[in-house]
């Protein structure tokens, strides 16, 4: 799980440079993905120490907690902008949907991976 927060966290990173950079430089808030991914590179390379393990991706997950609820707006917007819907900046509720899903997806994912931790502590004691 540490390498996979690893690889969110470089996904984060792009992500908000590129929103920056690539779309539009008007506003700081296009950086948010990165300014979320650089705590997730550290969590996740912290991670792959087995001392850490367990407190690094508890944190990572409430993280993706937090990066999901602050974006879900975005994803509602675009839904409803596929739907026809006109938005101020398309290009920002992109960046938003996407990593909306992709915080859902490492929530699910560091869920399942608690269960099985759990499952595999149950069977060895």
């Amino acid at each position: 799980m540490a390498k996979l927060t690893i690889v969110y966290g470089v996904i984060f990173i792009a992500m908000g440079l590129y929103g920056y950079f690539g779309i539009s430089t008007e506003s700081i808030t296009a950086l948010i993905p990165t300014f979320f991914g650089i705590p997730m590179l550290i969590l996740g390379w912290l991670g792959l120490n087995e001392k850490y393990l367990k407190h690094t991706m508890h944190i990572a997950a409430v993280l993706n907690i937090l990066g999901f609820a602050g974006t879900v707006s975005g994803l509602i917007k675009f839904f409803k902008m596929l739907g026809g819907a006109e938005t101020a900046r398309p290009a920002a509720v992109t960046v938003q949907a996407i990593m909306a899903v992709l915080c859902l997806v490492f929530l699910i994912l560091a869920v399942k991976s608690f269960i099985d931790a759990r499952k595999n502590r149950i069977k060895s004691e």
